[in-house]
């Protein structure tokens, strides 16, 4: 069977994030006949909730971490009940290569049957009686089956991570483990020589290339390719991969572009996602990151989505970048942990590691009124992450500006062209973009 191919975006996903790990895992499957399963690698946010919800579509799979666990391993063998003739134990460990799980009926494992207890068993019944030792084996199978199951088999819920227990596997005396989902019920069986060396996962990066926005554990899995518009901070892999970072606003514009390489139109609510990526990353196509190839994925991608019967039938492309932005603007409505978190990324730069977060609101206004507990919310986000510094970009989606917040700022940071308010914000006038305004900035003044 061929392992399926995890397609995931970012840590703290946005909107693009997650459109372009359903769009791309749906140009894989379709054009290159790949088993593909999109995936996130955090909790969806208030504007990318909406789109979903108003499309129709089912959020991705969550996937924490990459690293390998004992579901990948197991194998669900058949499970004869503990009272039944050990004859059935038997039959069902003939055709599993020794084991038998006995399971008792409200879906408990019990125990073992494997050729160890099986031993130990005869040992007890026959010993050294003459007249036991003539007991012919019909009359042994009657004996129920849980005469000679091994009740002290390790158990490990399905979801464990493999590393984690790796020492206690390799300190069991049985080369067999019972696998358990969380509520303790049987769910299979696994070898420790699998164990030993589990399979990979495979796994295609979207909307990001750096290790520290990534799936966690992504040094434990097969990256096989990655589909970028952001600056290089690529992970070293085993072997070559197909890796594109272009200049683009979205990852979503990359997306539609393969699809329409490929003769292919993508289904209207799946086009209406990716614009909304799209116009989500290049504030409906206004930001300095936006490109003649976004607006043309996003006539592309209109087109597609924008028919009639769909649930976008009669929108226009600046109708519906305005009730997208609306779906994740404001300030009042939201957790200050939430504000400073959801759409945050992690940055390296010589000496320093440093995260810049960024809500849209459509007055910045709104940054004075909830200033104190976003710069309490902003210093706890930097502690919790271990991080030297912090900042909040807070983005006017309307006119064009942005207000920035920063916690435990270094000394270089003075020098930042952006003039201190009397709040001990700054005012970013005309910078809307993170990822082509502010962050070359920053890092130039860390990096001289």
């Amino acid at each position: 069977m061929q392992a399926p191919v995890y397609v995931i975006g970012h840590v703290n996903p946005d909107t693009d994030s997650i459109a372009s790990a359903m769009g791309y895992a749906w140009v894989l499957r379709e054009r290159d006949g790949m088993d593909t399963i999109a995936a996130r690698a955090g909790a969806i946010n208030a504007q990318t909730s909406w789109v979903l919800k108003h499309l129709g579509l089912e959020a991705p799979l969550l996937l924490n971490d990459a690293s390998p666990r004992f579901e990948s391993v197991m194998r669900r063998y058949d499970t004869p009940l503990p009272d039944k003739p050990l004859r059935d134990a038997w039959s069902v460990a003939s055709r599993t290569g020794g084991i038998a799980p006995l399971v008792n009926a409200d879906g408990t494992p019990f125990g073992l049957v494997n050729g160890r207890s099986l031993f130990d068993f005869l040992f007890h019944l026959v010993g050294p009686h003459l007249k036991q030792q003539d007991a012919r084996i019909s009359d042994i199978l009657d004996f129920p089956s849980h005469r000679a199951a091994d009740t002290k088999v390790a158990r490990f819920q399905s979801s464990t991570r493999i590393r984690d227990v790796l020492n206690r596997i390799l300190r069991e005396e049985g080369d067999e483990f019972i696998v358990t989902d969380d509520a303790g019920r049987y769910v299979g069986v696994c070898r420790q020589r699998d164990l030993l060396n589990p399979p990979r996962i495979k796994i295609v990066l979207v909307d990001h290339n750096e290790t520290s926005q990534a799936v966690g554990s992504l040094d434990e899995a097969d990256l096989l390719e990655i589909l970028d518009h952001h600056r290089l901070g690529n992970p070293s892999t085993r072997t070559p991969i197909r890796f594109t970072v272009d200049i683009v606003g979205s990852t979503s514009t990359l997306v539609s572009e393969r699809i329409e390489e490929a003769g292919l139109s993508a289904p209207p609510n799946l086009a209406g996602l990716m614009l909304a990526g799209l116009l989500s990353d290049t504030l409906v196509l206004t930001s300095p990151t936006a490109t003649d190839r976004d607006h043309a994925a996003a006539e592309r991608l209109s087109r597609w989505a924008f028919v009639g019967g769909s649930a976008l039938a009669g929108e226009t492309i600046q109708s519906y970048g305005e009730k997208v932005q609306a779906a994740g603007a404001g300030l009042g409505t939201r957790e200050p942990s939430d504000v400073v978190s959801s759409d945050m990324k992690i940055y390296r730069s010589g000496d320093f590691q440093f995260a810049v977060a960024q809500a849209e609101v459509s007055d910045l206004y709104e940054v004075s009124e909830r200033l104190v507990p976003l710069t309490r919310a902003l210093e706890d986000l930097r502690e919790q992450k271990g991080l030297d510094f912090a900042m909040l970009m807070v983005t006017d989606v309307v006119r064009g500006s942005s207000r920035l917040l920063v916690a435990n700022p270094p000394p270089v940071l003075e020098d930042l062209p952006y003039p201190p308010q009397t709040d001990g914000t700054r005012l970013a006038e005309g910078v809307v973009s993170r990822k082509k305004q502010l962050l070359p900035v920053v890092l130039g003044l860390l990096e001289r």
